[in-house]
């Protein structure tokens, strides 16, 4: 044994030494380059072009597409974005590499958000797992597709904090709060980068929007920011710093102000937080054209001025607003931008670069055969069924209507969503091919023919896509229909929710309910059936007071990428006992926005019986379906609570947990801390460890947790760490709102 455990001590000293030594070969061939390299092409290495004419043709004649196409060649392109497939990729490569002077390879970016052909569930579905091995494995199936088509860059994961569902981006991060927002995002970048990012089957992440992007004003995008220091060093910040200490390569800026400074310009941020406090050796890319559009914030009283303000505040790479290209090089000359700063920042580039392997081969990311090979590959499909299933949650069922039995007789299902192949894939699915999705109808078919599909009205425009606007229709024919189907039978089951593009980026709601005629087809369904079961599917959460005091089962599902009805019929005939929580709260009302469970007290929350305390005078403080909540066909009790702080460094929480159901079922154990009385007033609850287990029926786990100084503490305003003794309150249990109380003082 002894022998054994030194061998594998010197196996970890040979790769960790072997890549110390890979580091500082590229960094000596970094400063070997920067000598090479003229100011144009160093400016160059900062500029990132989307993609403007087939590569796999003639070269461009004229125009604005024939100076993109020079450009490449005189090496003034750092990155392509948009770019993918081998033979497209691979002819751009060519060109710069063979026709630059320098032959410093291109990297080639994309949105490869959830997916690339195959797409898993959006991120907010895949947060609503708790299942981190899932979620990087879904990463890394992304990764691997996207490599195999010549991609090396993704700009995932977003882990953009939100509280407001009105906001469309929520689909694409990881819900209301920064402890598991944390964790999520940490495994979305190892699942990304792997253990190799030099490997061809992995890409290198980008943690975005650095930074508040997620807290713009009314839920509108592309709206003002305005928050304090706390909101900003403890719920914004700490998913971007759990990302940079993941390693993660690249990190995006964002289109908001914030604290008056367009964020593309905050040097506070970028240089005095991420490249100084943390340390942070990779490169920061614009967001598209946002280092552009400082001017019609206010901010820059040009494109030229834009740029200046942008590279000095730390700002690497500029995503297609031409700022740098075009105006950079000749505002270094006239000294209005030290050059050390363009040296710093090719060299984080050029450092990216290195790391992925393509200064060893440019071309690692073309290879025809494996390309073909990875798409669509079964292990993938099977990957992505799994964290779709894992993805649901089940809000309610009542008399225990589900499970439906496999031998269920008269279902009726309704609902334009419920034979659709195309809005299950989800917003953000730039590379999905269309109609590709599993339809909730073709799972249904895998386990009985015997049910009746009557749509029902349209309510989506089919013509819907990314770049616009779903529009919403009013026809009532097929209600009727719809309605008489339902009378006669056994069990309804209505597929109904938001079309897949009218959640992501632009896509901001003022209204929260289903859209369109759903509703009220909802309701005179029920007037004439109560058994109902009421699939959701929708990209952030819903207000559904009328749908919770009515329907008896309700899932949400999301949606869930490629293998939706698959999922969804998995967990409807009970093959698959959901397990899934809430990673933001759902409202009772619109006008709850935003919504957060870790909330602060005020200094009036409790009804006094008149009308001076912190509430709504027509609808109740708290959520319809809180963060953490979720139900399972089983049920799980919570005794033993343990509390042990000995050691006040490495506080002790213990929970059994016992399924007391008769089947088989997941749980996501949940640890509560509150900070009573503290120099800077901590929330009511926040969410500081959590354990997903799974228990057969009546089968006992105990689950153990410790508190370090790291779930104990907070930032201050100065941004210090700041652990405070005195009296802490715990609660464990399976959501936000029930669980095991229990407290604990340390000095």
């Amino acid at each position: 044994m002894k022998l054994r455990t030194s061998f594998i001590a010197f196996l970890l000293l040979l790769i960790f030494n072997t890549n110390l030594t890979a580091q500082q070969d590229f960094e000596q061939q970094i400063d070997e380059l920067l000598v090479k390299m003229t100011l144009e092409e160093k400016v160059g290495q900062m500029n990132q072009y989307n993609g403007f004419y087939d590569a796999t043709g003639p070269a461009p004649e004229g125009g604005n597409a024939a100076m993109k196409y020079e450009h490449l060649k005189k090496g003034w392109v750092g990155s392509m974005l948009n770019v993918h497939g081998v033979d497209e990729v691979r002819k751009l490569q060519e060109l710069v590499v063979k026709e630059s002077r320098l032959g410093i390879p291109l990297i080639f970016g994309y949105d490869v958000i959830h997916g690339y052909k195959i797409q898993s569930p959006i991120p907010l579905a895949e947060a609503a797992s708790w299942d981190l091995e899932a979620i990087q494995k879904s990463a890394a199936i992304a990764a691997d597709e996207a490599s195999a088509v010549g991609l090396n860059w993704t700009f995932a994961p977003m882990v953009d904090i939100s509280r407001d569902a009105r906001w469309g981006r929520v689909m694409e991060g990881g819900g209301e709060d920064p402890y598991l927002g944390s964790k999520i995002g940490v495994a979305r970048v190892k699942g990304f980068q792997g253990d190799d990012l030099s490997a061809n089957y992995t890409i290198a992440a980008c943690a975005k929007h650095f930074a508040g992007y997620g807290f713009a004003q009314g839920g509108r995008d592309y709206n003002t920011v305005d928050i304090g220091t706390n909101t900003l060093f403890n719920v914004v910040l700490p998913p971007f710093k759990a990302a940079v200490e993941a390693d993660v390569k690249t990190l995006m800026n964002g289109f908001n102000i914030l604290n008056g400074i367009p964020v593309t310009g905050d040097g506070f941020l970028q240089r005095d937080i991420l490249k100084g406090k943390w340390g942070f050796d990779g490169f920061v890319i614009s967001d598209w054209g946002s280092i552009g559009e400082m001017e019609p914030h206010g901010h820059a009283k040009n494109l030229a001025h834009a740029g200046e303000l942008a590279a000095k505040a730390g700002s690497d790479m500029d995503m297609e607003s031409t700022a740098y290209v075009t105006h950079l090089a000749e505002s270094v000359k006239a000294g209005k931008v030290d050059k050390k700063l363009i040296d710093d920042a090719v060299r984080r580039i050029l450092r990216v670069k290195f790391e992925l392997g393509l200064f060893d081969d440019p071309y690692r990311y073309c290879n025809p055969t494996r390309e073909k090979e990875r798409l669509f590959h079964e292990d993938h499909l099977a990957g992505v069924l799994d964290m779709a299933k894992k993805s649901i949650v089940l809000l309610k069922n009542e008399n225990n209507l589900l499970p439906l039995k496999k031998d269920q007789k008269g279902i009726v299902v309704i609902g334009d969503l419920a034979d659709d192949k195309n809005s299950p894939l989800g917003s953000w699915r730039l590379a999905s091919d269309n109609n590709s999705a599993v339809s909730f109808l073709e799972g249904l078919d895998n386990y009985t023919k015997d049910y009746l599909f009557v749509q029902g009205p349209k309510i989506f425009d089919d013509k819907a896509d990314f770049l616009h606007h779903v529009t919403i229709k009013d026809d009532k024919k097929g209600m009727q229909e719809a309605v008489e189907a339902a009378a006669t039978a056994q069990v309804v089951v209505m597929v109904l929710g938001e079309h897949g593009f009218m959640s992501g980026e632009g896509r901001s709601r003022t209204q929260l309910d289903l859209p369109g005629l759903q509703p009220e087809l909802l309701k005179a369904v029920y007037e004439v059936n109560k058994n109902i079961v009421l699939i959701l599917m929708n990209g952030r959460p819903l207000a559904l007071p009328w749908e919770d005091e009515h329907i008896p089962a309700i899932i949400e599902t999301w949606q869930l990428g490629s293998q939706t009805g698959n999922a969804i019929a998995q967990v409807l005939f009970g093959d698959y006992n959901p397990g899934g929580k809430l990673p933001m709260s759902f409202p009772r009302s619109v006008g709850q926005m935003p919504l957060y469970y870790n909330r602060y007290s005020t200094g009036r929350p409790d009804d006094n019986q008149l009308v001076f305390w912190s509430h709504y005078g027509d609808e109740k403080n708290t959520a319809l379906y809180p963060f953490g909540y979720g139900l399972s066909y089983t049920t799980f009790a919570y005794d033993n609570l343990q509390i042990d702080a000995t050691d006040p460094k490495a506080v002790k929480v213990l929970a059994t947990v016992t399924n007391t159901g008769n089947l088989a079922g997941e749980e996501v154990v949940q640890l509560y801390l509150n900070d009573p009385v503290a120099s800077i007033v901590r929330p009511i609850k926040e969410l500081k460890g959590f354990e997903k287990i799974a228990l057969d029926a009546g089968a006992s786990q105990t689950v153990n947790f410790t508190l370090t100084e790291k779930e104990l503490g907070f930032y201050d305003h100065n941004y210090d760490w700041v652990v405070e003794g005195g009296t802490f309150n715990i609660m464990v249990g399976g959501s936000s709102v029930d669980g095991l109380t229990g407290s604990f003082e340390i000095e």
